[in-house]
């Protein structure tokens, strides 16, 4: 199973910056999808960024050009640049990977980190 832990949250003044990391371990045999997710308090949890294996993207609108996801598929790795940080990014943010398992090449299992906390202060 794969094991996903994301590093790099803190706090931060608005306008600054900071970059999330998270790293899968575990049996792996095979990642797909890799995303990244927030939750605020009160709210849902949301997409923030999405890259394919193939290293296509997918933003949600409320963070296009300023934030930057990459993936290194060597580490089974992947990173979210977040930039020109607002108030309003302020949540607990999630890694997410779909797994496809050795034992079961068709099957797919979503796999999460336990957490990081961005909070930008005003």
């Amino acid at each position: 199973q794969v094991r996903l832990v994301e590093s790099g949250g803190g706090l931060v003044q608005s306008g600054g910056s900071l970059r999330l990391s998270c790293a899968a371990s575990g049996s792996i045999f095979r990642i797909n999808d890799m995303g990244w997710y927030r939750q605020a308090p009160g709210q849902d949890r949301g997409l923030v960024a999405l890259i394919t294996a193939g290293g296509k993207t997918n933003y949600a609108d409320s963070v296009k050009d300023r934030f930057t996801i990459s993936r290194d598929n060597a580490k089974n790795a992947v990173y979210l640049q977040m930039n020109s940080l607002k108030p309003e990014d302020s949540a607990v943010y999630y890694c997410k990977a779909e797994e496809v398992p050795a034992t079961a090449p068709f099957r797919r299992f979503e796999r999460w980190g336990q957490g990081t906390l961005v909070t930008v202060s005003s």
